[in-house]
């Protein structure tokens, strides 16, 4: 287990449990829940969730692929009004232990959990107990159990309508279940080099497996540099975001094979991105990718794109 936060010091606890992936706005509104009951009682308020989704444990032959990792969950939920996050690994092991026990052992014990505020669809342990054993087993451990207010959403806000969004280029629906815009981060690596030559060179971005990618296609993103800042010593830029034109695909005109690849023409920019830390926002789902007849088509269609995100990009406000 790590603690993190700004104070990793354990302290009587309001807690709640969860995986969180994608800390979406039902999640949040769950959070914000609990670290209100928090503040009233004068106690820290810690989200308790995973590092990894528990399928991958569970079901490693499902391959869930993660809205979130588990560092960008953390900095989410850091976001909101809590203390701390305890960041457990779901193990086997974990895996077997009921509720009480989990209650007992690592809510109690460990964590020094006084209340714990369960969502209104939570369970907890193998034995998959919901709120009214929870309560049960809290009272004789000394754990005030609460449930939590429903959030009022129709359709129904979860991080599988948000991966059913972005599985089919919808991001904009995706970032308006999430509260933000849904993103991609990584270091940037070399890739086949085709862009430059079409005179749209590109960043290539190496994601993590396990991160949801979403549809193939081209899409108007946000780029942002380390953390936010353009640190490159190559490069003249005092802007810490940029706007790009976004290509998730196999780049099929280009006859690469198979692989799939995350690549970025950044506007008004040149300079050696390679094994910089970079982030995409996305904004906007502009088409599906297609296979071209010729290159010339294809760099046709490549300055349409490119003329329409700029045009999405100077109207549009992007609230978030």
């Amino acid at each position: 287990m790590r603690i993190v936060g700004e104070d990793t010091e354990l302290r009587p606890c309001v807690a709640t449990i969860g995986s969180f992936d994608g800390v979406h706005q039902g999640h949040r509104f769950v959070v914000e829940q609990m670290a209100s009951q928090a503040r009233k009682k004068g106690l820290d308020a810690v989200v308790v969730t995973f590092g990894g989704h528990p399928l991958q444990v569970l079901r490693p032959d499902l391959k869930p692929q993660m809205l979130t990792l588990a560092e960008e969950k953390v900095e989410l939920l850091l976001q909101t009004d809590i203390d701390k996050v305890a960041l457990i690994d779901f193990t086997q092991e974990l895996a077997q232990m009921s509720a009480n026990d989990f209650m007992r052992i690592v809510l109690k014990e460990q964590l020094r959990v006084e209340v714990l505020m369960i969502g209104y669809d939570n369970h907890i342990g193998h034995d998959h107990k919901g709120f009214d054993d929870c309560c049960r087993y809290g009272e004789a451990l000394g754990i005030e159990v609460i449930g939590c207010e429903e959030f009022p959403s129709v359709p129904k806000v979860s991080s599988t309508e948000v991966r059913r969004a972005l599985l089919g280029g919808d991001v904009e629906i995706a970032n308006d279940l999430l509260g933000y815009p849904y993103f991609l981060q990584g270091k940037v690596v070399k890739g086949f080099q085709n862009g430059r030559k079409l005179g749209f060179p590109t960043a290539n971005l190496q994601v993590d497996d396990c991160k949801l990618i979403p549809e193939n296609g081209v899409y108007l993103v946000r780029c942002k540099m380390e953390n936010g800042k353009w640190k490159l010593p190559t490069v003249n830029c005092q802007l810490s975001t940029q706007f790009g034109m976004l290509n998730i695909g196999t780049r099929p005109t280009l006859h690469n094979g198979r692989q799939r690849s995350v690549e970025v023409h950044i506007f008004d920019f040149d300079g050696d991105l390679y094994g910089a830390d970079m982030r995409l926002e996305f904004l906007h789902h502009l088409r599906k990718e297609k296979e071209f007849e010729s290159l010339e088509a294809l760099q046709l269609q490549l300055a349409e794109d490119e003329k329409a995100c700029r045009e999405l990009a100077g109207k549009e406000s992007f609230h978030f």
